[in-house]
């Protein structure tokens, strides 16, 4: 499933599309959500620049001076679901017929941004700004972005507070930080040095501070490596992510750790497999 770092890799990778214009939305099979507006009412308006919240992708649509009253400037909202991935095929380079499992094309005069998704988890939806229906329905409850110089320490201490439950169920939650998907939350947690078993609110500031680092390091060195590509991810120039070779503890059961030389285990926590190090991680 794409996590936070191939999302933010995607967005990188479609930064093209800003500036253009768009000529239309061709849709295939429906998705999970309807988009929520008449595909004819995009056309002529101009992408800004695209950005991120979550697994969230944000394309800004602006009318621009002689558009069509009935134009809808917005916001589309782009989700790959559980296998889907954006590939962007620029002008000159004009893009296939679309596949069974081609979802939406956003055709534009500087090419065309299409949404692939086999499980059809995926999502484009229209809406007239972030802060309107049904987008603020979609962000809300989403918890601070890492990279977000308010979201500190401190903050993540905080959270952890009066938390009976475990801390890695906790960070796959979102409520915490944004993005610790899988793989992400179990290398952190290794990083730092915690039990993925721990009572959250066992987690003192020293240790979330450590923590803290450990998934802004985790995230930031997984987005430099493309993302992860363990099935089928593919940045929107059909480029494969790296991560997956720097792993610390997720999918190396058996193997010895890198830090102290334990033996990798392998639990499953509330039906995720968790990886870690029972000799170096404590509770």
């Amino acid at each position: 499933m794409p996590e936070l770092p191939e999302v933010e890799v995607t967005r990188r990778s479609v930064g093209a599309i800003e500036g253009a214009r768009v000529r239309g939305l061709r849709l295939g099979k429906p998705l999970r959500w309807p988009l929520g507006v008449e595909p004819a009412r995009l056309a002529g308006l101009q992408v800004g620049a695209v950005d991120r919240r979550g697994k969230y992708l944000l394309l800004p649509l602006m009318a621009l001076p002689g558009s069509a009253p009935e134009a809808a400037p917005g916001v589309l909202l782009w989700h790959l679901g559980m296998s889907g991935s954006l590939a962007w095929w620029p002008h000159d380079r004009p893009a296939p017929e679309p596949g069974p499992h081609d979802h939406a094309d956003l055709l534009t005069d500087a090419g065309v941004l299409r949404l692939t998704d086999p499980r059809r988890f995926g999502a484009v939806v229209w809406a007239p700004g972030t802060q309107a229906l049904p987008a603020s329905r979609m962000l809300a409850g989403l918890g601070p972005e890492p990279f977000d110089p308010a979201w500190t320490a401190a903050d993540l201490a905080a959270r952890l507070r009066g938390r009976r439950a475990p801390i890695k169920p906790v960070l796959l939650s979102g409520e915490l930080v944004v993005g610790a998907g899988n793989i992400y939350a179990s290398d952190a947690l290794w990083e730092a040095g915690i039990d993925p078993r721990t009572p959250c609110a066992r987690i003192g500031p020293v240790r979330a501070a450590r923590l803290h680092g450990a998934l802004r390091q985790v995230l930031g060195e997984a987005i430099e490596a493309g993302g992860s590509t363990l099935r089928d991810f593919r940045n929107a120039h059909g480029e494969v992510g790296q991560y997956q070779g720097q792993r610390r503890v997720y999918g190396r059961e058996g193997e010895a750790c890198a830090r102290c030389g334990g033996t990798i285990r392998r639990i499953m926590q509330g039906q995720r497999a968790t990886y870690f190090c029972p000799g170096c991680q404590r509770r």
